[in-house]
């Protein structure tokens, strides 16, 4: 049987990697069980875990210590998208055998200007190769990076191809129109869409979407998971404000570089600030600038103390 349908806030959880520059599973392994703790599920291997920066060995043997170390699948939705179908195949039937509720994909990415006859066939052809029932394929639309994207009327399509697999969509288009588009369109007929950060959570919330799979998930999980259990609480739209300001203060500076810093200044661990070329970490000017920023902010990340190094 298929995993139940996610919902609610996800992250593209950071990968720490060690002093030798390799993926380091306990740190991950520590990074997940905290998102947990605060009711953020896991999109383990996206765009800001250096997901396209990784092997196709090194997310196997990632996931395979996620799951060993006790991590519920039910909770993990993996990118698995690449340009290569036979990778994109391999790693999205690894996930669905080992139970995860879903896979995010991208679309062959490197390849511009292709229509949707070619990602049609794309999707379908990883689709019909992983060819297990519990497959459960979560699109990945994020054009200001891939400047590929992915269409209403492909979306349609591939509904009536592949019904219940194409389960939804990360809408990162930053367009709150597109996003509407798709609420408006797909969400009702069971299409789960999930905002591309938790900027848009509360507009997507009261269009009946699903939820939100966002960076800054992996620094302040709490925040946003309160959101989504309270959107309709009175204070909502002073709760989304708060979460735009953290935002904004992290989206100032390299997210991922900015996230990292922050890890390891709240761990201790120096190995958290660590990005695998071609990323840098922040210079100390910009570490300093974004110190004051999240001051400014009363900014703490809970419960910390979880991630620090054995």
């Amino acid at each position: 049987m298929a995993a139940p349908r996610l919902q609610g806030v996800l992250s593209p959880v950071v990968t720490p990697f060690g002093a030798d520059g390799a993926p380091s599973p306990e740190r991950l392994l520590k990074h997940c069980r905290w998102l947990l703790s605060q009711d953020v599920g896991l999109a383990v291997f996206g765009t800001n875990s250096e997901g396209n920066s990784l092997s196709l060995a090194e997310k196997r043997q990632l996931l395979d210590h996620l799951a060993e170390g006790g991590v519920p699948a039910q909770r993990l939705m993996p990118g698995t998208g690449t340009c290569a179908i036979p990778e994109t195949v391999e790693l999205s039937r690894h996930a669905v055998q080992l139970g995860c509720a879903g896979v995010l994909v991208l679309p062959p990415f490197y390849y511009k200007g292709m229509g949707d006859e070619g990602l049609f066939a794309y999707f379908a052809r990883v689709i019909d190769a992983v060819a297990d029932a519990r497959l459960r394929v979560y699109l990945y639309h994020i054009p200001p990076v891939a400047q590929v994207g992915i269409s209403a009327a492909l979306i349609e399509r591939l509904l009536k191809a592949y019904p219940g697999v194409v389960a939804g969509i990360k809408d990162s288009s930053g367009d709150a129109a597109n996003t509407a588009l798709l609420l408006r369109e797909f969400q009702p007929a069971g299409f789960d869409v999930f905002a591309g950060n938790e900027t848009l959570l509360l507009s997507t919330l009261r269009g009946g979407g699903a939820g939100c799979i966002t960076a800054t998930g992996n620094v302040n999980p709490a925040a946003i998971a309160r959101l989504y259990r309270n959107w309709q609480a009175p204070d909502a739209d002073a709760q989304q404000a708060r979460l735009d300001a953290v935002r904004a203060a992290f989206q100032a500076f390299p997210i991922i570089a900015a996230m990292k810093w922050a890890l390891a200044r709240a761990t201790g661990d120096a190995c958290w600030a660590q990005l695998r070329p071609p990323l840098v970490a922040l210079a100390p000017d910009q570490a300093q600038a974004l110190a004051q920023r999240l001051g400014a902010l009363g900014f703490e990340m809970p419960r910390a103390e979880a991630l620090a190094a054995a």
